[in-house]
């Protein structure tokens, strides 16, 4: 996240399921891309209001995932999401974090989101009514 940026953060906690893990003991990195898809969907919706909610999807054009350690069962996980400085025209840069029980980062990915026309299926610029409720309004 960069200095300036006063996003809002979105955390939620994992605990690895058995069908998560791969033949390594660890939890397999197709899990960690739909854990990263999911916490960016709840996040969206918790902070979105229903009216742009139901005129509106957001689709992944790109995932970028360095995976820095193993996760294992047995762990509770903290996923962290927040969104980019700025969009760029239909795209908008996401961010998570998981974190181990030790608050080390073990997965850290940037996921490109494009947002769509629930009806069209067409790109849609990203507002900035669409970006207001990931950043916090600041008190004067």
């Amino acid at each position: 996240m960069s200095e300036d940026a006063q996003v809002s953060v979105f955390t939620q906690q994992k605990n690895p399921a058995p069908e998560d893990i791969d033949e390594l003991g660890h939890v397999n990195n197709a899990v960690y891309v739909r854990w990263i898809q999911d916490i960016a969907v709840a996040h969206w919706y918790s902070v979105a209001p229903a009216d742009l909610a139901r005129n509106v999807v957001w689709v992944v054009v790109r995932h970028e995932i360095d995976y820095r350690a193993p996760s294992h069962l047995g762990e509770t996980l903290t996923l962290r999401t927040w969104v980019g400085d700025a969009p760029k025209g239909a795209r908008y840069d996401r961010f998570v974090e998981i974190a181990g029980p030790d608050g080390k980062v073990r997965v850290r990915a940037l996921t490109t989101w494009a947002l769509l026309d629930r009806e069209s299926r067409r790109p849609m610029r990203v507002t900035a009514e669409i970006t207001a409720p990931f950043v916090p309004k600041k008190s004067v």
